[in-house]
């Protein structure tokens, strides 16, 4: 028994039909990542940038909560931050802190990266913003956890979106959960 596509879209809601989401690799992802992101990128052959820099220009730097705030004040202090800095933003600008949230999401979600840099490889997906809907990002993120799973006894470090099986267990596998059957 494995995560199938049926419960990606009933855990996550992502589409998992669609245009295939497809990377690109470039030999230098600094032009891209400064056209699209508006970033430097620190070594010009690399395809991650830092996760630090995405919070910082979206508003969000100190994501991790604080000593005594509960999870909903933390996303509150979040929420507040990002939309300061968004809501000052119109035309490109708005669509360069769509990317970089996208980036962010896409980066540390769905094709998550070991440790903290984020990949930018689905960056040219994003240069088309309203196409977004158009890609099967939950196939992408399924395809991304079985390769992740696959590679894991060969690094200390795993990658890919792991509480989507922590929810998956917790409904198919009755000793470790409620035992939901299909």
């Amino acid at each position: 028994m494995v995560p199938t596509l049926e419960d990606i879209v009933r855990i996550t809601d992502l589409r998992v039909d669609g245009q295939a989401v497809t990377g690109t690799t470039y030999t230098s992802y600094q032009e891209p990542v400064e056209r699209l992101l508006g970033l430097e990128v620190k070594s010009a052959r690399s395809s991650l940038v830092q996760r630090t820099a995405l919070q910082a220009s979206l508003g969000v730097a100190r994501a991790r909560r604080e000593t005594g705030e509960g999870p909903a004040e933390n996303m509150d202090r979040m929420t507040e931050g990002a939309r300061a800095v968004m809501a000052e933003e119109e035309g490109e600008a708005a669509d360069r802190d769509l990317r970089q949230f996208l980036t962010l999401v896409i980066g540390k979600l769905i094709l998550g990266t070991r440790g903290d840099p984020v990949g930018c490889r689905c960056l040219p997906l994003l240069e088309d913003l309203s196409s977004m809907g158009n890609y099967a990002w939950g196939a992408a993120l399924l395809a991304y956890l079985f390769d992740s799973l696959g590679t894991s006894s060969r690094e200390t470090g795993v990658a890919g979106f792991f509480p989507l099986l922590q929810v998956w267990a917790y409904y198919h596998l009755p000793s470790l959960g409620c035992g939901v059957a299909r």
